[in-house]
């Protein structure tokens, strides 16, 4: 299926406008094809809000087998709460396993995380996104002033495009502010992850999480054995390097 619109155009026509209007749009030139990525975190938001203009959204949660037990937890509550089919995408057995034997469960300590993210993330995600037209994410610009200061409201992806078919990505969520997402939570009774209540903010998998301090940044939760400029798994990289 095409989509022939002027992604730059619409970009500028809806950087001021709500996420609801964002995801109105990303719905009414998508409709089913439309997938949203959910984290298992505070981007929830996205899926209540898409959830309230279509009841029979499409969402996908990666998999990565080393999330924390309350995660795995509050997804089931989330596709319960919501009625939805939340698809969970697992690495593939034939790239996980050589790894696991070659450098052990923790071997992104010693090496970065690079490696691991690239098996049990990005692998499985590239596999879902060949086979859509756009997707939706909860990426907003104040999670990472370094690297997603720039994240547009909608952009072509970059990282997932293929010659044959570009992917279209839309971040309804960019302009919030962490203090509106959770405004939003607590007014609204979204479900919430219990971690976030035990100082996690940034969530990601239980090896490579950690709570953070009071005015600590929620990126220096992830990773924080290695440097700043890492602090990305790779979904985004691509988008967000090309904009630096």
């Amino acid at each position: 299926m095409s989509h022939p619109f002027n992604v730059a155009e619409w970009a500028a026509l809806y950087a001021e406008r709500s996420p609801q209007d964002i995801l109105k749009l990303a719905f009414e030139h998508f409709g089913d094809d439309l997938w949203l990525s959910f984290s298992g975190a505070e981007d929830v938001v996205l899926v209540d809000m898409a959830w309230k203009l279509n009841k029979n959204v499409k969402v996908f949660s990666l998999d990565t087998g080393r999330l924390h037990p309350e995660t795995y937890r509050f997804i089931e509550q989330v596709r319960e709460h919501y009625g939805i089919p939340i698809e969970l995408l697992s690495p593939d057995a034939r790239l996980l396993e050589p790894l696991v034997k070659e450098k052990g469960l923790f071997s992104f300590y010693k090496d970065g995380h690079g490696e691991c993210c690239g098996i049990r993330k990005i692998e499985p995600l590239r596999r879902k996104l060949a086979t859509v037209s756009a997707w939706a994410t909860g990426q907003r610009r104040d999670q990472s002033p370094g690297t997603r200061s720039q994240v547009a409201v909608l952009e072509v992806d970059s990282a997932f495009s293929t010659p044959e078919q570009s992917l279209y990505k839309f971040n309804p969520l960019a302009q919030m502010t962490s203090a509106e997402v959770w405004s939003y939570i607590r007014m609204l009774e979204v479900p919430y992850n219990p971690l976030h209540e035990r100082g996690f903010i940034s969530i990601g998998c239980e090896p490579c999480t950690r709570p953070v301090l009071p005015n600590q940044h929620e990126r220096e939760g992830r990773w924080w054995w290695e440097e700043a400029t890492h602090k990305e798994c790779g979904l985004h990289a691509g988008n967000l390097i090309a904009k630096e």
